[in-house]
């Protein structure tokens, strides 16, 4: 029997070290993890400070490079409403030309015609309203 008490020892012994394997390795897997989660702490404080300062300085550079464009359509713009306008001058100055050469060829063609020009009929009226005025005045002094 001394035999069978030894084996029962031994196994015993065998079954508490892998125990306290399991719980050494597992103690050091758990401050494995309380280690890696103060260093992220550590170093996620100072990489979020990087990831700000570096879209600072994007966001620095984007607004300049926006208002280099926005700079730049205005000034676009502005050549662009200066053609405009002297274009629209030209235009009018040619309407006026074009009224004109048309007026002066419908009156010619009516004056060939024989038909009273808007100042003929201005001459006559004006004749016309003097002589109904002499009238007038004749007839009062009889």
């Amino acid at each position: 029997m001394s035999k069978v008490a030894v084996k029962k020892d031994t196994a015993e012994q065998d079954k508490a070290g892998a125990l306290a394997d399991v719980k050494a390795y597992a103690r050091k897997i758990w401050l494995a993890g309380l280690g890696a989660y103060a260093k992220a702490g550590q170093e996620g404080v100072e990489y979020f400070k990087d990831l700000v300062k570096a879209g600072e300085g994007v966001e620095k550079k984007g607004k300049k490079l926006v208002d280099q464009q926005v700079d730049a359509a205005n000034s676009q713009i502005d050549a662009v409403k200066n053609s405009v306008a002297e274009a629209k001058g030209k235009v009018e100055g040619r309407f006026e030309q074009i009224e004109q050469a048309f007026d002066k060829r419908v009156a010619s063609g009516l004056n060939r015609l024989g038909i009273p020009s808007r100042q003929d009929i201005d001459a006559l009226s004006a004749r016309l309203d003097a002589l109904n005025a002499l009238l007038e005045q004749a007839a009062k002094n009889k």
